[in-house]
């Protein structure tokens, strides 16, 4: 049997209730701060180990290249250099997915919603 909080409702099927809707919103918001939060960890273990930073600089520097702001201490060596130019790059990829995951059950609730009351409109010509 399929779960409700995982699979969306079809076109033909009724709106989602109130509260299941509020569940699946919290799942993907739990999944959207697990993946940022395992992506901070990514940047804070690469920069501690590349660079030789602290661990509160590594935080440091990871969620401001997290958060689209840049690094915060310079860079010394080749193989941080590299890590941070991945790093950079799978972050702004991040925020992508991480914003999909948060706005898909919005978008989808807002056309289901539309959907439906387009179906209503044509029903009464």
């Amino acid at each position: 049997m399929k779960h409700k909080l995982f699979y969306y409702e079809h076109r033909s099927q009724p709106l989602l209730p109130r509260y299941q809707y509020l569940k699946r919103l919290g799942w993907h918001s739990l999944t959207a701060v697990s993946i940022t939060a395992g992506s901070l960890l990514v940047g804070v273990l690469g920069y501690h180990y590349t660079e030789n930073l602290s661990w509160l600089d590594s935080l440091l520097n990871a969620s401001m290249i997290l958060g689209g702001m840049g690094p915060v201490n310079e860079i010394h060596n080749n193989v941080g250099k590299i890590f941070a130019s991945f790093y950079a790059l799978f972050s702004g990829m991040i925020f992508l997915v991480i914003a999909s995951i948060i706005f898909a059950p919005i978008a989808h609730r807002f056309l289901h919603r539309l959907h439906l009351e387009g179906e209503k409109t044509s029903d009464e010509k």
